[in-house]
């Protein structure tokens, strides 16, 4: 028996997200807990399952607080470093009126960036079904480096391994060095979340499913999923597509971690029936799971730490 149901290795930030106005008419922030992969730990936590996240902060009072925001939700942090030179990697979030938004990142350099190669703890990946990462760990060579062993440590240990590419612009020296690197995460992962004006941009196809077919063209991923927003979410499997409408919230205030939460539903659901053999009914009933807990993490500011439960999501879903 593996000690661990899911490990991730990323970045672990403090997403700084707009919450009213002062007195003075100045802009409050609130200092919430986040990053991509540590999100989708906290839901398959929620979710009853054992998880554990390899990544780095500083050694200051952000890291120290997402420290104890990741075990106060039951996130094993065995695997994360405090780097006492580089400060907790910082990102602002402008919330848009549809709930959308947009990021500003203070990482040049920041702590989640300089994790070694020699700093990743094996025994938490060996000791794992499934291995979760995205490209915000591969943007500078350090951290690149410290991943791509990680992945060679999942794939020797035979992990199930999953990949969001995550897309944020702003932090690569170019496009098509992210581009690189995701085609880097295509060629080794089981599972692809990929969200819909990702693939239009990494496939050039507009429609997703010809997106979806160039993917499968050059590269063998069992399970690719495409969420698509206000549209709801795609599975493709086996040669079956399967399309899930989505839950809209009246009380949407932010779509930050929405796509985390749903990327971590579905790992639940893997967790729980496996890869093989997975039915059209199994793929339904995934996606609507996840659809509806993404649905309710919109409602809320911030997602690592207010994720919610599986009572919560079994009440959306009738």
């Amino acid at each position: 028996m593996k000690k661990y149901d899911v490990t991730a290795l990323g970045e672990l930030l403090i997403d700084f997200t707009e919450n009213g106005v002062s007195g003075q008419g100045n802009p409050l922030f609130e200092a919430n807990p986040g990053g991509a992969p540590c999100n989708v730990l906290a839901m398959l936590t929620k979710l009853g399952h054992k998880t554990a996240f390899i990544g780095k902060v500083g050694d200051d009072f952000f890291g120290k607080q997402l420290k104890e925001a990741i075990e106060e939700v039951g996130i094993d942090s065995t695997g994360l470093c405090m780097d006492k030179e580089i400060h907790t990697t910082l990102a602002m979030v402008h919330t848009y009126p549809d709930g959308d938004r947009d990021f500003s990142f203070y990482r040049n350099p920041g702590a989640d960036m300089m994790l070694k190669e020699s700093e990743v703890k094996e025994e938490l990946i060996k000791e794992s079904k499934l291995f979760h990462f995205g490209t915000l760990s591969m943007t500078h060579e350090d951290v690149r480096k410290a991943t791509k062993k990680a992945v060679q440590i999942a794939e020797d240990a035979g992990n199930i391994i999953s990949f969001d590419p995550n897309l944020r612009e702003p932090l690569w020296n170019s496009l098509d060095e992210a581009k690189e690197q995701i085609l880097y995460g295509l060629s080794h992962c089981h599972i692809l979340k990929i969200s819909d004006n990702e693939i239009q941009w990494l496939t050039g196809q507009e429609d997703y499913t010809d997106g979806v077919k160039w993917i499968l063209e050059r590269y063998q991923i069992p399970l690719i999923l495409v969420s698509m927003g206000k549209e709801g979410s795609r599975a493709y499997y086996g040669g079956k597509m399967v399309e899930v409408k989505p839950f809209i919230q009246k009380n949407t205030i932010e779509t930050t971690g929405a796509g985390d939460t749903f990327c971590g539903c579905v790992l639940h659901y893997i967790c729980e029936h496996g890869l093989e053999n997975l039915t059209e009914e199994n793929l339904f009933e995934m996606l609507q799971f996840a659809n509806a807990a993404a649905s309710i993490i919109t409602t809320r500011k911030g997602a690592l730490r207010v994720m919610p439960e599986e009572k919560e999501i079994a009440g959306l879903l009738g």
